[in-house]
């Protein structure tokens, strides 16, 4: 029998916590984007003379959830450093004094998110839009309401695109048992355009052995990694995303990278076209400067997208994701996971997840874990995938 108890108390807390409510299983909220998703765009059109530096247009201290800029709607930096696992795949540790099913304070260096026994994210849904997920460290479990799986991390993104609806859970397995756990992720959302917002739900994995990672030696030779999530660099091409994304045509022009800088290496983000939003988010290192402008650490730069941004790092490796895009530049309507251009549409999203749950709910937890599995993938049509 699905733990459905557990899951309306879970949703029940949630909702109240955070001042949503419950429809047909699941918790709904409205969720404001930050004043940077609206304001970034109106920077374009100021005075010169407003900028901080030159191809810079303004820095601000991160928090839990990061501000981003159309056409990417939300990122969350997720480091938790767990302990040793149990044999259900949970921390090795007491979870007294944690708000269970709702505990985002990093108690002891680590949370459990919404997860009960194991942390994560239990079974919720989605709708127009996609989410990026790059583990870097760790892994994550994936199910969903199309029968779908997965095992992913250790370096590897999984680009899922919600389009129409789809219900998954990401949680995060604990599989040592006699050392500590870590897990870095980002989760970053991606608008869809409306003609995208009903498209077949689809995810695609992009394992760690085939995304490219260039090695760039400035004049001193020290070096810079580039991840290449996706867009390109120096002519080196990410690998396609899913077939809806916006990122999918090049006209778009979406970078996601990250890159890993030496200490003092110098490198050049090169300028693109004008009226792009381009986001650095220097997430790790003290000492960073861009165009001659410090940037603290755990910071936002706002960039300008037709200069290049000349960074230069500090005296310990530096890490740096990268977000740029040609904004859709549709009108947004977002209530908790439902993101569509209308509120009559946001409407339609409530009524369709209660008719039919979006296909529903095919496993036996909405917690669950793929144990004795190695990083894989299951599709909705069947077939497995390893990474190569």
């Amino acid at each position: 029998m699905k733990d459905i108890s557990s899951r309306k108390s879970f949703l029940k807390k949630t909702a109240l916590a955070l001042g949503g409510i419950v429809l047909g299983g699941v918790f709904l909220r409205n969720i404001f984007f930050p004043k940077s998703n609206s304001d970034q765009s109106n920077l374009f059109n100021k005075d010169k003379s407003s900028m901080i530096a030159n191809g810079i247009l303004s820095t601000e201290k991160l928090g839990f959830q990061w501000p981003t800029a159309d056409p990417f709607l939300f990122c969350v930096h997720h480091e938790d450093f767990y302990p040793k696992g149990n044999s259900n795949s949970g921390p090795e540790a007491s979870l007294s004094g944690r708000d269970i099913g709702q505990d985002f304070t990093p108690k002891d260096g680590w949370r459990m998110y919404h997860g009960q026994k194991v942390p994560g994210f239990p079974g919720h849904p989605h709708r127009g839009f996609e989410t990026v997920t790059v583990v870097e460290r760790g892994l994550v479990d994936h199910a969903d309401s199309q029968g779908a799986a997965g095992r992913y991390g250790g370096g590897d993104v999984q680009w899922m695109t919600a389009g129409a609806g789809i219900q998954h859970s990401e949680m995060f397995p604990l599989l040592s048992k006699d050392k500590e756990n870590t897990l870095e992720l980002f989760q970053i959302w991606m608008n869809l355009p409306a003609r995208s917002k009903f498209v077949e739900p689809h995810f695609k994995m992009l394992w760690s052995e085939q995304i490219p990672v260039l090695d760039v030696k400035d004049s001193n030779n020290n070096n810079t990694k580039v991840k290449i999530i996706a867009g390109s660099y120096n002519g080196t091409n990410s690998i396609q995303p899913t077939p809806n994304s916006w990122a999918a045509d090049p006209a778009n022009e979406v970078n996601i990278w990250i890159l890993q800088l030496d200490p003092n290496a110098e490198f050049t983000i090169p300028a693109m076209s004008a009226g792009l939003n381009r986001n650095l988010y220097y997430f790790r290192g003290k000492g960073l400067s861009a165009n001659g402008l410090e940037i603290p650490e755990y910071n936002r730069a706002i960039l300008e997208s037709d200069k290049d941004i000349h960074l230069v790092n500090g005296e310990e490796e530096g890490k740096i994701l990268f977000l740029q895009g040609k904004p859709i530049s549709e009108p947004i309507a977002q209530y908790g996971p439902f993101v569509m251009n209308t509120q009559a549409e946001i409407q339609q999203a409530f009524n369709d997840y209660q008719r039919t749950q979006f296909g529903g709910w095919p496993w036996q937890t909405y917690e669950p874990v793929h144990e004795g599995k190695g990083r894989f993938a299951k599709f909705a049509n069947g077939k497995e995938e390893l990474p190569s």
